[in-house]
């Protein structure tokens, strides 16, 4: 018997909203302190410039109040739990969107994506379809996708600058819940219970079902690791050779199902 489907998972909308803003906030103050030669550094991003991440993780927040400017779109509705796995599709045109941002005054852009950001979403409904490129999704799924985007996007700045910047914990919840449940819709079933503490757990794999104590199979990792796995920054094997996961159980091997987002 094919495992339940499992109902997708509720996120608060005020929370998310805040998140959106305060996890920008940290990279709009870390970008503000980040000297000429910083920003024309290397990133772990191909050909992009440590300046080219700042402006594109501005943008990440500005397709907000951009698509919020458009006509609803009725059609072709894109599930949240869809989201991660259309984005490699579109590498191409974000690469080149991207490029031809105006990065030349990132003390500005930040300032006005923040107040473009708060005025747009001010008491717009969570239900409002928003035309995204893959889809329509509602205000709200596309809120908690800019959660990934920016916290995804704030390690890559990180590991670029050794900048520190922090992550806001809603922010981080989210982002790690909305690809732990992409996992468990890529592999659903129950033989693999997947840990990442204190954010989310999910079951995931065909096989035998897990119904009370210890499950068999257990995969148990830290959220940025876990997030890193999932988009491609980080290896299984290497992973897990450092430690940095844990895995008991024959059927607790997640390396065939990794990335999740290219």
């Amino acid at each position: 018997m094919p495992p339940a489907k499992k109902r997708t998972r509720s996120y608060d909308s005020a929370k998310i909203r805040s998140a959106v803003l305060a996890q920008l906030g940290h990279v709009r103050e870390a970008v503000g302190a980040l000297t000429p030669e910083q920003l024309d550094g290397p990133t772990r991003l191909g050909e992009w410039s440590v300046r080219d991440l700042a402006a594109h993780l501005a943008w990440m927040v500005d397709s907000v109040p951009q698509l919020l400017a458009m006509p609803e779109r009725a059609k072709d509705r894109l599930a949240l739990l869809d989201w991660p796995f259309v984005t490699a599709g579109a590498s191409e045109r974000i690469d080149a969107y991207t490029r031809g941002l105006d990065a030349s005054d990132l003390t500005g852009l930040y300032a006005r994506v923040a107040d473009d950001y708060e005025r747009a979403v001010a008491g717009v409904e969570d239900e409002r379809v928003l035309p995204v490129s893959f889809g329509g999704m509602t205000l709200a799924d596309f809120l908690v996708t800019r959660t990934v985007e920016l916290v995804v996007h704030t390690d890559d700045l990180n590991a670029a600058t050794g900048a520190g910047i922090p992550y806001d914990r809603q922010a981080l919840a989210a982002c790690t819940r909305l690809l732990a449940d992409a996992l468990a819709s890529k592999a659903p079933g129950g033989a693999v219970e997947v840990r990442v503490p204190p954010y989310a757990v999910v079951q995931c794999v065909e096989g035998p079902r897990h119904t009370r104590g210890t499950p068999p199979n257990v995969v148990e990792t830290d959220p940025m690791t876990w997030i890193r796995l999932a988009t491609g920054r980080a290896r299984w094997a290497k992973e897990l050779d450092e430690a940095r996961i844990s895995a008991s159980g024959e059927r607790a091997d997640l390396e065939r199902l990794l990335p999740l987002m290219g």
